[in-house]
């Protein structure tokens, strides 16, 4: 290029540029840019735009722009090119405008265009513009394209619509990968498990091929369902189709063997991994921290900070704090937390990790501490910091401080039926049934609905789903003799149940009813009838386990001789002979 100076034309420049481009050699890259200007020459569109993309590849976004904005004529590509860069370095707004100029300047967008501009459309604020273009794409006739289509559905899916997402994939003529991973993904990041797994077994039975995001992502729907029989088969899948084990796998593998209550599992992933990264680490911690195991989180944490190759991040002492909290280790928690504050490990405490300090206050007792704390921290409390700290008063029956959090939680979160929930229980631990009344108008008044609480348990690789005094499940008269029976044995064992967790003005008899009915009873004793004597049994639920249930539990275990594992929203309880993991500290 040098030699030929002037001399050079358009093939000469299209092949130095196009090797700068798949070498993002920069400076190479400038020279041939320089050569241009000082030659003189102009370089018709598909040059300008491969400078364009030149620089865009190199990291060099304000250079492109320049490029851009000096091109006298613009084609489609250029456009397409400048838009894409600033959608996948997250400048949506600047991709959003760049697409309207686009359609102002009388440039049809392609496929292409769409399939850029639709990644700056995800989330609340940006939605709006994705419809929008959704029907410019379908009156361009562009919607059965398989990249628009997928880009269409990621971008509905991201942005919590899930139902236009599914709209969107099953007009689609033809499904890759990508548009199956993506919807997969979708329900299960929105938490709709069991829409995600119904989802993955239909697209395999039609032959769908999958890749590590698509098994990480049905992983993920599996850990929300604690389903471990449905979870080793699709760790199979993934050992016998050969896949590269990326980390992003194995870290999904160790999410869902720990919260599928598989520590051991989880571990010897984690131990046979030949790289970590900060996530693989805060896998294996949060993990533990769920099940209780606080000394097993401290001294995986002085592990990670022994080798020093990865730097712990905000969301490593998030479990780490966690697990001290769950573990009654509160000594230790307040240690790592100072630690944080004079700036040991370079991670400054963020909003998080103050609430999880209230969180190792109240659950250690120290209510007017915790209260106390809040009030001088440096941030203003969040609806989570209130709502952690009104559940301690709940559990030490602190009225006078519970009063006023759920005051200030009511004023923040006024549609959020556990604040009320967790009033009307403190309320009622205390026989104040007229303000248990009180409460229950403020709900109604304000239309506030109680989100039902439902246990699970998994058999023979089928979900059985209970809700309270459920009278739905097809084998729900054995359920309720077997429930009767294992009454009788375990009362003999010196169970007594626990009236204080019936939140009703009702005698003593129709209170001990009602427990009986408690959803995570009816799942477990579905599962002392369905499974073998001396089989462990697990169960799930979705609201925190009340303490007859937990005590209920202990005395199966301990008169049946059977291992129980309840999980609640919180954590898991490992119960063997009548102990559990937890030692009644949660």
């Amino acid at each position: 290029m040098a030699i030929q100076g002037l001399e050079i034309k358009f093939e000469g420049y299209d092949t130095i540029l196009n090797e700068c481009v798949n070498q993002k050699a920069i400076r190479e890259g400038q020279r041939v840019h320089s050569h241009m200007i000082k030659t003189h020459y102009h370089p018709p569109v598909y040059l300008r735009t491969r400078l364009v993309v030149f620089y865009t590849k190199c990291e060099c976004l304000g250079d492109a722009r320049k490029v851009f904005d000096k091109m006298p004529n613009r084609n489609v590509v250029s456009w397409t090119a400048m838009i894409s860069a600033c959608s996948q370095r997250g400048y949506a707004s600047e991709a959003l405008n760049l697409f309207r100029q686009m359609l102002r300047s009388g440039t049809e967008p392609n496929a292409f265009t769409f399939a850029s501009v639709l990644t700056s459309c995800k989330g609340a604020l940006q939605v709006e513009y994705g419809m929008q273009i959704h029907s410019l794409i379908v009156k361009s006739m562009f919607e059965s394209h398989i990249y628009v289509g997928s880009s269409l559905l990621d971008m509905y899916a991201k942005s919590g619509k899930i139902h236009e997402a599914r709209g969107v994939f099953e007009g689609l003529p033809e499904r890759d990968v990508v548009s199956c991973t993506a919807i997969i993904s979708g329900y299960a990041q929105m938490g709709l498990d069991e829409e995600a797994l119904e989802l993955f077994r239909r697209l395999q039975r039609e032959g769908m091929t999958c890749n590590y995001v698509t098994y990480a992502s049905v992983l993920t729907a599996l850990s929300g369902l604690a389903a471990v029989d449905h979870g080793k088969q699709v760790h199979n899948h993934v050992l016998r189709s050969e896949l590269p084990f990326y980390v992003v796998l194995q870290n999904s593998l160790i999410d869902m063997y720990s919260k599928c209550g598989n520590l051991s599992y989880s571990r010897r992933i984690f131990d046979n991994m030949s790289e970590r990264t900060v996530m693989s680490w805060n896998a294996m911690l949060v993990g533990y921290s769920k099940h209780g195991k606080g000394r097993e989180v401290v001294e995986l944490f002085k592990h990670l900070r022994d080798q020093n190759r990865v730097k712990p991040d905000t969301v490593t002492f998030l479990a780490v704090l966690s697990g001290c909290s769950h573990g009654g280790m509160e000594d230790r928690g307040l240690e790592f937390f100072d630690e944080m504050v004079s700036g040991k490990d370079g991670v400054e405490p963020e909003i998080e990790h103050y609430s999880c300090v209230v969180d190792i206050l109240g659950r250690s007792g120290k209510v007017e501490e915790a209260f106390e704390f809040i009030k001088q921290m440096p941030f203003e409390p969040t609806a989570a910091m209130w709502g952690s700290l009104l559940g301690a008063c709940r559990v030490h029956l602190n009225v006078d401080i519970g009063e006023l959090v759920a005051e200030r939680l009511i004023e923040m979160e006024p549609e959020n039926s556990g604040n009320y929930v967790l009033l009307s229980n403190l309320f009622a631990s205390m026989g104040r049934w007229e303000d248990v009344r009180n409460v229950r108008e403020l709900m109604n008044e304000k239309a506030v609905i109680k989100e039902p609480g439902r246990s699970w348990i998994e058999l023979n690789q089928t979900l059985h789903t209970f809700h309270a005094s459920d009278r739905t499940h097809p084998r729900k008269e054995e359920v309720f003799a077997k429930v009767k029976e294992l009454l009788e044995k375990i009362k003999q064992a010196a169970y007594t149940p626990d009236l204080s967790c019936v939140l009703h003005d009702v005698d003593e008899e129709q209170k001990e009813k009602i427990l009986l009915g408690h959803s995570e009873k009816l799942a477990l004793v579905f599962g002392l009838i369905d499974t073998p004597p001396g089989k462990p049994v697990q169960v799930m639920k979705n609201l925190r386990i009340c303490v007859d249930c937990h005590n209920f539990a202990k005395f199966v275990s301990k008169v049946y001789g059977r291992e129980v594992s309840l999980r609640d929203k919180n954590r898991f309880h490992h119960i063997i002979g009548g102990i559990c993991s937890c030692g009644d500290y949660w």
